[in-house]
């Protein structure tokens, strides 16, 4: 089985086996955005549990 690329340069996998994730909507067409939303958005997020199991099957080997 191979690994997903794509999946892999935008998931990592946590110690307790959830996968963190970036957020979107911070790259462009800042200016109408606060400052407590940008640095909101440049938080690390989670996988949703429904979609956990979709990542895993992406990413075998992590």
């Amino acid at each position: 089985m191979k690994t997903n690329r794509a999946a892999a340069k935008r998931f990592r996998r946590t110690g307790s086996g959830k996968f963190k994730r970036s957020k979107s909507h911070a790259r462009h067409i800042l200016t109408k955005k606060s400052q407590k939303r940008m640095s909101d958005l440049h938080r690390y997020a989670y996988v949703s549990k429904s979609d956990q199991k979709r990542v895993e099957r992406l990413l075998p080997y992590n």
